[in-house]
């Protein structure tokens, strides 16, 4: 059976998940999914850091702590739910590749409103990546604003051929196939393509 790879698409709270199996050169999407890094019944755990904003800074902190140990919680259940699923129905998974917004350093962000995105976007990164690494799979990173040049050079194709293909293999699935779909699935396929070399 071909290798296959999960690609994550992160947002604040969540995140869109593709299956993707290989061989590299032709892969095609098994499945699509959304993984919940956030408690639905707990609204703050979605955006910790905004709902924290007008907050007295002592309060606010210990807020954040609770609020963190919520989505740790919830990401890690997530996933191993996903990881399971997907070992269980006979899945070789060789990793994973997640599609973040941003890898900008939030300390280095003077806006208050500016900083609580980027502390969400880290934060929700690194609790999947601490999910994966549990469950026993090694992820890499892909800033989306870079994500089709660093595939054009790993996988040989040009940047549009890659966002055509992008788009077909999502012909396999019913239901809308939207851009955090297609930046899930060139992220599975660069984590299929690195595992090769």
């Amino acid at each position: 059976m071909a290798q296959a790879a999960i690609g994550l698409r992160v947002k604040s709270g969540w995140a869109t998940a593709i299956l993707l199996a290989g061989p590299v050169q032709s892969p095609r999407v098994l499945d699509r999914r959304i993984v919940e890094l956030s408690d639905p019944d707990i609204p703050a755990s979605r955006q910790p850091f905004h709902s924290t904003l007008e907050s007295h800074q002592a309060a606010s902190g210990k807020a954040v702590k609770r609020l963190r140990r919520i989505v740790e919680r919830c990401a890690h259940r997530s996933v191993t739910t996903l990881i399971d699923d997907y070992r269980n129905s006979g899945q070789d998974l060789c990793g994973a590749g997640l599609v973040v917004g941003s890898d900008i350093d939030p300390a280095t962000i003077k806006n208050a409103h500016i900083q609580a995105h980027a502390l969400e976007g880290r934060l929700f990164r690194d609790v999947l990546e601490a999910a994966l690494q549990s469950n026993g799979l090694s992820s890499l990173v892909i800033v989306e604003r870079r994500a089709y040049a660093e595939a054009a050079t790993l996988l040989q194709r040009s940047e549009d051929e890659l966002k055509r293909i992008a788009a077909d293999l999502g012909r396999a699935l019913d239901g809308p196939w939207r851009s955090d779909e297609k930046m899930a699935t060139l992220a599975a396929w660069l984590t299929l393509a690195s595992r090769k070399r």
